[in-house]
């Protein structure tokens, strides 16, 4: 049995602006890998061009401490919180969302958060959303997924017949990345989630695009199969990078799935822009 922790709020909000500012300035070792390997597979002169100058941004972003993109992002977390662990010092969910204020305002990174109806921003780009998931042990892991809103406007979820099997969520799925076309911003990351309810399947949708890009589903061999049949319907597509044309319209497809009820097949499906933050940080 692990002895209960304290983890103060302090630690927390650090945690949590680190994360925010380092996925907004610096894009992942496993995203750039892929991009790298588009660039040099890409036998289009313009979608190779488009990969070169993705390449390019990432670097100065890096070097220069500056966004990815202009718009750095709804903020989303994914928090697994030992349930051996005390949160002392304040409120666990204010904690989180102070981390992402400190984080837009001190990174100097765009406020995108406002009222649905009005349009009104809230300033901060606060609220977050948070995602939290209760798991055995004595430590809190934090996930922070900036979601850029292009990217997020191509996404949606059905709850398709239940006699469409893996073929029917083949078909929709690169359905959905065809009628998105160059809008999110491609070569895109495409998170797949199948079952639960629909809100299941949207939750595990967007998980599965923190997975580090192109890491098949190590649960469930049909799963890896799906993700593997439905990139290589997607890239025959055409789209290519930035929309101009090539064979790298998507860099991976990530499938998590979960039992459904026997009238109902939840599908949803969460695309993600070349840039695809996401961080992680264990406390």
């Amino acid at each position: 049995m692990n002895a209960i922790r304290e983890i103060p709020c302090d630690r927390i909000v650090d945690t949590v602006r680190e994360l925010f500012i380092r996925t907004n300035t610096d894009l992942g070792d496993d995203v750039l890998s892929a991009i790298r390997q588009a660039e040099q597979s890409e036998d289009t002169q313009l979608g190779k061009y488009a990969l070169e100058k993705i390449l390019e941004n990432a670097k100065i972003a890096k070097d220069d401490s500056l966004p990815l993109c202009q718009d750095t992002g709804l903020a989303v977390l994914f928090v697994e919180v030992g349930q051996d662990v005390h949160v002392t010092g304040g409120d666990f969910n204010e904690a989180i969302q102070e981390g992402v204020r400190r984080a837009y305002r001190e990174g100097f990174l765009r406020k995108s958060v406002c009222d649905p109806i009005t349009r009104a921003n809230t300033g901060d780009n606060t609220p977050a959303v948070i995602h939290t998931e209760i798991v055995p042990g004595n430590t809190m892991r934090i996930i922070a997924m900036p979601k850029g809103g292009g990217s997020e406007n191509m996404s949606n979820s059905v709850m398709l017949l239940p006699s469409a099997g893996l073929e029917g969520i083949r078909e929709h799925v690169v359905d959905m990345v065809k009628k998105a076309g160059p809008n999110p911003c491609p070569p895109t990351i495409v998170g797949v989630g199948i079952g639960g309810s629909i809100e299941k399947s949207a939750l595990l949708a967007k998980k599965a695009l923190a997975r580090p890009v192109g890491e098949p589903n190590r649960s469930d061999p049909r799963l890896a199969g799906l993700e593997r049949e439905t990139l290589q319907e997607i890239n025959a597509l055409g789209i290519g990078p930035q929309g101009y044309g090539g064979r790298t319209t998507s860099l991976a497809v990530h499938v998590e799935m979960t039992p459904c009820h026997i009238a109902s097949l939840p599908v949803t499906v969460n695309i993600q822009c070349h840039v695809a933050r996401h961080g992680e940080a264990v406390i």
